[in-house]
């Protein structure tokens, strides 16, 4: 690799130290290459124009943050915590349980961890830390570690970027998410019960069986949105793209008419802010196809394949490395840039050596996801930090026991592929 390229991977770790976006950064350093090396500078926005308006996939992703925005607006959040308290809250740590639930079903509709944080976490937040039965850390970590789940279970922005950069069919990525998702699930609500325990965290008032009927029924509407989305997906009857289409349809009508809990005012300023995140999102892809194109020129992806060639890594060595790389840097990179910038790195050598795409996908974007949450540099942490007004420090105390647990489900996923790979498998996937 040239002095060129070693002196545009030191600006942007730079400049994004500095706090310049990380889009931003690479999209600079694309050009600096390219006025360094001669070539026509135009060259950077021939890959970004090629890159995002050649995808259609890639439309996939402002209609799933329109429609986790409207659900945050409007009353179908409200709808589904009632739902989750009555099937979970009547336990030691109830409101912890239902955090967890509730981020399992939101997932199925927003592939979004900031705005499940953001939208059902606020909700259950303020509801644990009302009269002081939760310590705002406490709630502040469950909501960050349950909030990691959305976008492993499908829907999920991070595998619709995935298969951006590695033409893995977003299909089966998400269906390869569920069984992750459900065991992380699973994971996070044994140590709250562990943690309730030790701290005698209050038991809730049961909702009363009579009422679980009228509560579903309200709810049923904002539960029926990830059945639309799977039948569409894998009954043949839309594309993943389309999907998403249909499902910020859906969340409008709901919103505006079923429910009349948005006003037009409301569903206008949400349009707005899912452009301003999805601009955001989209500049970073930008600067990735740009960056990108000066890592396919520098044959960076083949460099690395032939070094690790040259160590006899096997599958099982290879995977471990890959998952100690991603925690570290998911501690100081933002996920979205992981994806797109070091994943294609590292696809080719995993392929070589029969790393299904699939489950490396999974594995990375479940990698990715913990990073979120780790500190110093967690955008979740400083999500819920702000909700809670709890010191970063005690939340990050709290959430020890679940990054712990989260470490152990991703091992469990990595060395297990078949976990990931059945669901597929049951649709038809042949790796």
């Amino acid at each position: 690799m040239s002095w060129q390229f070693d002196l545009i991977v030191a600006v942007i770790v730079l400049t994004a130290v500095l706090g310049l976006p990380i889009g931003h950064a690479m999209l600079g350093s694309s050009i600096l290459y390219l006025l360094l090396m001669g070539r026509d500078m135009s060259i950077a926005t021939e890959q970004m124009l090629n890159g995002l308006y050649g995808s259609y996939v890639l439309l996939a992703i402002p209609l799933f943050i329109f429609a986790a925005d409207l659900m945050n607006v409007g009353s179908l959040s409200d709808r589904l915590l009632d739902f989750c308290k009555a099937l979970v809250g009547r336990f030691r740590g109830g409101l912890g349980h239902v955090n967890v639930v509730s981020s399992l079903i939101f997932s199925g509709m927003s592939g979004s961890a900031i705005a499940d944080a953001v939208g059902m976490g606020r909700i259950i937040i303020n509801l644990m830390t009302r009269d002081g039965k939760y310590p705002g850390a406490y709630a502040g970590a469950i909501t960050a570690a349950s909030a990691i789940i959305g976008p492993i279970i499908p829907p999920s922005i991070p595998m619709v970027l995935f298969a951006l950069v590695s033409d893995t069919s977003i299909g089966y990525l998400f269906l390869g998410g569920v069984m992750p998702g459900l065991i992380l699930g699973v994971l996070l609500m044994m140590v709250n019960a562990w943690q309730a325990r030790v701290h005698d965290y209050p038991v809730e008032e049961p909702v009363p069986l009579r009422e679980i009927p009228r509560v579903t029924l309200r709810a049923l509407p904002a539960l029926l949105m990830p059945v639309i989305l799977l039948v569409g997906i894998y009954g043949g009857i839309t594309t993943p793209t389309e999907a998403a289409a249909l499902a910020a349809l859906y969340a409008f009508v709901v919103s505006t008419v079923f429910y009349r809990s948005v006003s037009l005012r409301q569903a206008f300023d949400t349009v707005r802010q899912s452009a301003r995140s999805t601009a955001s999102v989209g500049f970073l892809i930008a600067g990735a196809l740009a960056f990108n194109y000066v890592v396919t020129v520098e044959q960076v992806p083949n460099v690395i394949r032939d070094s690790l060639g040259d160590t006899q890594l096997t599958w099982f060595s290879f995977l471990l490395m890959v998952n100690v790389i991603l925690l570290l840097l998911g501690c100081v990179l933002e996920a979205n840039a992981i994806l797109l910038v070091i994943v294609p790195i590292f696809l080719p050598t995993a392929i070589s050596l029969g790393v299904d795409p699939v489950h490396f996908g999974v594995i990375v974007v479940v990698n990715t996801m913990i990073g979120l949450a780790t500190p110093p540099y967690g955008l979740l942490l400083f999500v819920v930090s702000s909700i809670t007004k709890a010191p970063t420090g005690a939340t990050i105390r709290h959430l020890l026991p679940f990054l712990a647990v989260m470490v152990l489900g991703l091992a469990i996923i990595t060395f297990v592929p078949d976990l990931i790979l059945w669901l597929p498998r049951l649709y038809g996937y042949s790796g």
